[in-house]
């Protein structure tokens, strides 16, 4: 199989999920002891945040572009980053690599499609639920997007970066996801995507009656099903 290079450490919690699916799949598809052949850049998402709260994209531009690069250098025959929100920066990486760089949104398009669904609520990180980069992609695929309101977008937000990041799961939060969950569902919403790749640690499909879009688990599928063709 090609070898799949991750840049992580944004979280370091979602860098373990994706490695943990990765390894999974490649040992219910080649059975025996096998395991993902993979890269990983780990960055340091104390940095990393601090960048975001200050709105300084160009550095973070560089900083994922400089770790796309020397994944390639290593070996990486494809790329991919292991957050939603740093998704802002793939057209940086893109410019300097010469592999494919596999887009978080894409590859949801193509489930919630599988689904014939063309109405969903997006919950990541207030720059993932603001910012066009992931709902453009949707549109693009026929799917309109609703988000939470205000205040629901700043519980979200927050659960994840004082919470979820550190890998602290509570009760009293999930039960505030589900509660936005909801009232997205009856405001129309046919699925929701768990637009931050931590989310899935607080969230999954049984406590949604409907579908749930878990982008960590499509997109390191979307990865190794890319690896082993």
């Amino acid at each position: 199989m090609k070898t799949i290079g991750l840049i992580g450490g944004i979280t370091p919690q979602s860098t373990v999920l994706y490695y943990q699916i990765l390894n999974d799949l490649a040992n219910n598809h080649f059975g025996g002891v096998h395991s993902c052949k993979t890269l990983i850049n780990s960055l340091d998402f104390g940095v990393i945040s601090r960048l975001q709260a200050e709105g300084n994209w160009n550095m973070l531009d560089d900083i994922m572009a400089d770790a796309g690069l020397s994944l390639e250098k290593a070996g990486a025959n494809i790329i991919v980053i292991c957050a939603n929100t740093m998704h802002l920066s793939i057209d940086a990486i893109r410019r300097v690599v010469g592999i494919p760089v596999i887009h978080i949104a894409e590859a949801t398009a193509g489930y919630i499609l599988g689904h014939k669904i063309n109405k969903v609520a997006l919950l990541g990180t207030r720059y993932t639920m603001e910012k066009d980069f992931f709902k453009n992609i949707l549109r693009e695929h026929g799917i309109e997007t609703i988000i939470p309101n205000t205040d629901d977008r700043n519980v979200i937000h927050n659960v994840i970066y004082t919470e979820l990041a550190k890998g602290e799961i509570k009760e009293i939060s999930k039960q505030a996801y589900l509660q936005i969950i909801n009232k997205l569902i009856n405001e129309g919403a046919q699925g929701i995507i768990l637009g931050c790749t931590e989310i899935p640690l607080l969230i999954t499909q049984k406590d949604v009656v409907v579908p749930v879009f878990d982008t960590t688990t499509i997109h390191a599928t979307t990865a190794f099903n890319s690896a082993i063709i």
